[in-house]
């Protein structure tokens, strides 16, 4: 049984084509990048054969058509009837939507209605849905929602101070993201210890970040919240800052709501704090060479980290383990580091030695001190597997 599995974002399309045999085996990999723009370029790797060129995309359906067309033109597959199933990533489900589920036209015109709480994502989830059906007719598709993990979060934690009308009539809550992410990294860390029953925290950290805490692996709370802008620091996004700032730039600086929506989505975070860029290897780059607000920009993100693990510790009444996860996650050894020792009065104790050489895992790996009372793994994240086990389980 062949799945592809496909992950659209605003202006690009990641999709891999599984076969599953005993396991779920990778049989080609795409990505077309800057979708719409001029910078657009394709990467396709599949046995020997690895394409990386520009290319002209105009939308997310013509992009679909090309990874499709590629898959045929490098025989990965023999004709489009072999794709049997297709997973895709759908980032907005709503409080609705808490497993995966079958598309249909019912499926498919929530999903539009919910593309009020993801302008971005889900007009693009849908643009390449509606592609699969006419090109691949006879595939059944699956919708995986990046927020179903966190809808087995309590009241208490999703709900905001507003007016519960504001609730009730117009669904403003937090809802969650990197959902995937999460329950992939909550699995293999249950898997690792041994246990179905662990307080997890699992800190997914790349451009976008977001910190969760899961309890017998279900999740009782995240960082992100009615957007992913909410939380802790990331790439270009502030995170959780006084609401009343945004009054402040549109009242006392002039402001129009599009130029403090771009400050802070796409002005702020590592690159704004940092002023040299997004990417937390440049950052840590010039912070060994003396950088000053460098080093704040790694400061601030791994004192933030700690801060919303220190509240989910509390939360859960206690933590079996922290697994760290996505590329500053999976890489950044420092960040790590900082994190940990601001937890070291849960007598949490890393392994230093350990965390050093641990930059680049393709199996869990634990970090901590075989003295530590909390377990501490780096866990590479596959969103992908993720997306074509539960699509496979569901068909």
């Amino acid at each position: 049984m062949k799945i592809l599995v496909i992950n659209s974002g605003s202006s690009s399309i990641k999709s891999t084509l599984f076969e599953f045999k005993k396991h779920p085996e990778i049989v080609a990999k795409a990505h077309i990048d800057g979708i719409g723009l001029k910078r657009c370029k394709l990467s396709f790797t599949f046995n020997k054969i690895n394409i990386g060129h520009q290319t002209s995309v105009n939308n997310h359906e013509n992009g679909v058509k090309l990874i499709l067309q590629t898959l045929l033109k490098t025989k990965a597959i023999k004709n489009y009837k072999e794709i049997e199933a297709v997973g895709h990533r759908v980032v907005h489900g709503g409080e609705k939507y808490t497993n995966s589920v079958r598309i249909d036209s019912k499926i498919l015109k929530a999903i539009k209605k919910l593309s009020e709480l993801a302008p971005l994502h889900n007009p693009a989830n849908i643009a390449s849905i509606k592609a699969c059906k006419t090109l691949l007719p006879k595939a059944k598709q699956v919708a995986v929602f990046d927020t179903a993990f966190h809808q087995t979060m309590p009241p208490h934690a999703y709900l905001y101070g507003l007016p519960l009308e504001y609730y009730e009539k117009h669904q403003i809550r937090r809802y969650g993201f990197h959902g995937t992410s999460h329950k992939y990294v909550v699995a293999q860390t249950i898997k690792a210890l041994k246990t179905k029953k662990a307080k997890i925290i699992s800190c997914h950290l790349g451009n976008g970040s977001s910190i969760t805490a899961s309890v017998n692996g279900k999740s009782i709370d995240t960082s992100m919240g009615f957007t992913p802008l909410e939380g802790v620091i990331m790439g270009t996004r502030s995170g959780s800052i006084d609401p009343a700032i945004i009054f402040h730039l549109e009242e006392q600086l002039k402001m129009k709501p599009h130029q403090v929506n771009k400050i802070l989505n796409n002005e702020s975070g590592l690159k704004g704090i940092s002023g040299i860029s997004s990417d937390m290897r440049d950052i840590y780059h010039q912070s060994l060479k003396g950088n000053k607000r460098a080093a704040l920009a790694i400061d601030i993100l791994a004192y933030q980290i700690a801060k919303y693990c220190g509240a989910y510790a509390a939360a859960m009444q206690g933590l079996t383990a922290i697994a760290f996860t996505g590329g500053i996650g999976e890489k950044a050894f420092y960040v790590r580091a900082k994190v940990c020792d601001y937890l070291e009065f849960l007598k949490l104790k890393l392994d230093k030695k350990k965390n050093e050489n641990c930059k680049d895992v393709s199996t869990p790996v634990e970090i901590s001190d075989r003295h530590s009372k909390i377990k501490i793994f780096v866990i590479k994240t596959d969103e992908e597997i993720q997306i074509a086990n539960e699509t496979k389980a569901l068909l």
